[in-house]
């Protein structure tokens, strides 16, 4: 292939909470770089990851789900990361759930920019029991969104997530690759490590709980090939801090423990990890705690 022939740019991935965003986007790059849970908006920062073939070089924007109920610093923040992800897209994937598509998954298509290239991943294919239902499913999204394509998949078992990259390849502008063939995402070391650790927080604590937590890397080093990370649980109320430690420090050990393994796997090296847990109220509506946390208060 010529260098005229080959595609490069980014696509957006958007949908309401829980269709399986983070997924699909983990069984595109194939590696988790996504954190997930069973509970919904996990997902709180634009996550990329890099898909490289030999027509093109896709960047994957896993994006938070766009918050329309609350008003807080951080929402209004994840909001604009949002907004940026789809302007800034090449091409639009809206991820829906296989015979279910309702307000919230309606509410979305105002926000797919005009003229861009709109792909549909009907994700969860593999939970329909009776296949014929899917036919009159897809009849009626391709009714409702104009979109290039419409294709079923099952993040879970891999259905289908080959068929999306070769679809969405031509949508992208003719362009050199960017990045190496190696590469899977833009994210640094540091910032995946405090995904880990609160990707931990939502499959081991409550339902509320998580949401009003975030991690802060305080320090991270390499010495001897071992990556030693030093990170802060911050939660908003002091009442949080001992259900976050536990009794006798257990809970947060499983919560350091798990997250260090994954860490491991991810970054293919020893970690030594340290995590204590600070109270900081407000830290939501914080701005000079959010731009720590990375995310863009410019606006």
């Amino acid at each position: 292939m010529t260098d005229s022939e080959y595609r490069a740019g980014k696509v957006a991935v958007i949908g309401r909470p829980n269709v399986g965003k983070s997924t699909l986007l983990n069984r595109l790059v194939g590696h988790r770089i996504s954190i997930t849970s069973r509970k919904p908006q996990t997902t709180r920062y634009c996550v990329p990851g890099i898909v490289t073939t030999d027509a093109a070089q896709i960047v994957f924007v896993d994006t938070p789900g766009f918050q329309l109920e609350h008003v807080s610093g951080l929402n209004r923040a994840m909001n604009r990361a949002v907004a940026r992800s789809l302007q800034g897209a090449d091409a639009v994937l809206w991820v829906v759930e296989a015979l279910r598509f309702g307000g919230k998954d309606a509410a979305l298509q105002s926000m797919v920019p005009h003229g861009k290239p709109l792909v549909v991943a009907v994700n969860k294919i593999d939970r329909v029991r009776d296949k014929q239902m899917l036919l009159p499913f897809l009849s009626e999204i391709a009714k409702r969104l104009a979109a290039t394509a419409i294709i079923p998949v099952s993040a879970a078992r891999g259905t289908g997530v080959d068929t999306l990259v070769t679809v969405l390849a031509p949508l992208l502008p003719p362009g050199p690759r960017v990045f190496g063939d190696a590469d899977i995402t833009t994210l640094n070391e540091r910032d995946l490590a405090a995904e880990l650790i609160r990707e931990q927080l939502f499959r081991l604590f409550g339902e509320e709980l998580p949401y009003s937590c975030a991690v802060e890397i305080e320090s991270f080093q390499a010495r001897q090939g071992v990556r030693v990370i030093c990170a802060a649980i911050l939660v908003d109320k002091e009442s949080h801090k001992p259900i976050v430690i536990g009794r006798r420090g257990e809970k947060l050990k499983e919560v350091a423990s798990k997250a260090r393994r994954s860490m491991e796997d991810l970054l293919g090296g020893k970690v030594h990890l340290e995590v204590w847990v600070k109270t900081r109220r407000g830290w939501t509506d914080d701005k000079r705690t959010l731009q720590r946390l990375g995310f863009d208060m410019d606006r």
